[in-house]
């Protein structure tokens, strides 16, 4: 009897194998490799200091409690909470050699990263929508974006990134890791954990390509598709002045656009067409999910007219450049 439990108990070890531990490789063979987590390092602390100036400034100034307002107010939110997921575990993995990562930690670190990383990419869907209406529809823009709908809309939007991604990460375990636990990068990140299974992966395989259409080329396609419109709509425009004054509301957001997306499309491109060595993967990644977190609070508070008033104003009242009390701040004329 107690053989025929060992043999079953092997059977089982034999064909579901759940590590302990994965083990993260970060950079290999560069050297002088921590002054690039330095690096990291203030890329999260200047992160931090801009995100939560923007969400104060918004916060603070009654005149941006707007549903074009709740969107930024939301992207610096995720941009904020990316951040946190990623680089301080970055930091104590690689700066303090702390390279193994628990099982369970390891599918939790991967959900965080990539669900913010999802959500600041419906996001700029929302403000391209938002720019739509106001261009396409000025005289019926108060009417279509109202507070409840974007609430409703952005509530929408987590709940539709979290399932997908609750989805995908749930099915790592599934799958059993009888060979090699070192994972190919500086997290947990989907491709190269699902990649170092033994059994089936191709459900795991469609999800990733799933995951990267839902929140990658769905809303760059939906961008796309309303800045033709658009464009379209300021073609009509006979006054060069007003088309150019209406075109300057959306810069932020292009740029905004075009430093996160570009980053992704291009290193996934190559990931698909070509080799690229783990270091040059590891340093692509990095970027593209640090550097938009840190320029989108500094582009949209200084390509924000309505921003740059409301930050001049709160300094002139003391109630952000000095911690003290002040008077109550004063309307500020809305763009639209």
């Amino acid at each position: 009897m107690m053989g025929a439990d060992n043999k079953a108990s092997s059977t089982f070890n034999d064909t579901f194998v759940r590590p302990a531990k994965f083990y993260l490789t970060g950079f290999s063979n560069i050297p002088h490799a921590q002054y690039y987590y330095v690096f990291l390092c203030f890329i999260y602390i200047m992160t931090v200091v801009g995100n939560s100036f923007l969400l104060a400034v918004i916060y603070l100034v009654k005149t941006l409690h707007t549903p074009k307002y709740m969107i930024v107010f939301n992207l610096a939110l995720t941009d904020l909470c990316g951040s946190t997921a990623l680089i301080p575990k970055v930091l104590d993995t690689f700066l303090f050699d702390r390279r193994e990562i628990v099982y369970e930690a390891c599918l939790s670190y991967m959900f965080f990263v990539v669900f913010f990383g999802g959500v600041q990419s419906v996001t700029l869907v929302a403000l391209a929508f938002d720019r739509f209406i106001a261009i396409c529809f000025p005289l019926r823009y108060h009417s279509i974006v109202t507070k409840p709908t974007v609430a409703l809309s952005l509530l929408f939007m987590w709940l539709f990134v979290l399932s997908i991604l609750a989805a995908t990460v749930g099915l790592i375990d599934r799958l059993s890791f009888c060979g090699s636990l070192v994972i190919q990068s500086f997290f947990c990140d989907h491709g190269p954990v699902y990649h170092l299974a033994c059994n089936d992966t191709s459900l795991n395989y469609i999800m990733a390509r799933l995951v990267l259409i839902a929140i990658v080329f769905m809303p760059l396609i939906l961008i796309a598709v309303t800045y033709v419109c658009i464009g379209i709509a300021l073609s009509r425009i006979a006054s060069g002045v007003e088309r150019l004054k209406a075109l300057k509301t959306c810069t932020s957001h292009l740029i905004l656009v075009a430093i996160f997306f570009l980053p992704v499309l291009g290193t996934n491109v190559a990931v698909w067409t070509s080799y690229i060595h783990p270091n040059a993967r590891i340093i692509n990644s990095t970027l593209t999910h640090t550097i938009p977190s840190l320029l989108n609070p500094i582009i949209l508070s200084l390509q924000t007219e309505e921003v740059l008033k409301s930050i001049r104003k709160l300094c002139k009242n003391n109630r952000l450049c000095n911690i003290t009390p002040s008077r109550k701040v004063t309307s500020i004329s809305h763009m639209y």
